[in-house]
């Protein structure tokens, strides 16, 4: 039997700074597993489980979106899954830049046959599998960090990711990187002004 194929998707890695924030709000919460701050990310489209020819035409067609870095802050904090939560996230400071790069990944996707994403791009981080956690308690976690508003950073590439099938929350690993253009120097910016 042949190994699975990993399960691809484009995300912006989220910076160290800033994973460091995030991995503070970690607390006591039955039925959660916790991300590593290793694996925050924040996904822009997924193309799942499809074959080393596909993979490397979305590569290719990930490699000519040409757009600038630009800022974004995370803002918030929700679940999905609402009376029975299975996810807890951190979410995302409207970002007109985010809309449009998340537009070109899957103009990118489309080019290379993957199927139109039917889901509606709704931009977060994701903090915490739940399981059988309490609506209360969920509830009241959301209420303690519902200031949650993380320093701004730059989104200087994108990454085109992989997990292994079955597994959920990572392990991750990165496949192939895009740079956006000039985030070289806004990286240089942002290390400067933390």
């Amino acid at each position: 039997m042949a190994p699975a194929m990993p399960r691809l998707f484009t995300a912006i890695e989220i910076p160290e700074k800033v994973r460091d924030e995030l991995h503070r709000l970690q607390h006591p919460l039955p039925g959660a597993r916790w991300m590593t701050p290793d694996g925050y990310h924040l996904s822009l489209r997924f193309a799942g489980d499809i074959d080393n020819g596909l993979a490397r035409e979305f590569a290719a067609n990930l490699a000519t979106v040409d757009m600038d870095a630009f800022e974004l802050t995370l803002e918030g904090l929700g679940t999905f899954g609402g009376n029975d939560p299975h996810s807890l996230w951190a979410g995302v400071a409207p970002s007109a830049a985010l809309e449009a790069l998340a537009r070109a990944h899957e103009k990118a996707a489309r080019a290379s046959g993957l199927r139109p994403e039917k889901r509606a791009f709704k931009p977060h981080v994701t903090l915490a599998r739940l399981r059988g956690t309490r609506v209360d308690a969920v509830a009241q976690f959301l209420t303690q960090y519902s200031g949650y508003r993380s320093k701004p950073f730059f989104a200087v590439e994108t990454v085109l990711m992989s997990s292994r099938p079955l597994v959920g929350g990572g392990p991750y690993g990165i496949e192939d990187t895009f740079a956006l253009r000039g985030g070289l120097y806004a990286s240089e910016d942002y290390e400067t002004n933390w």
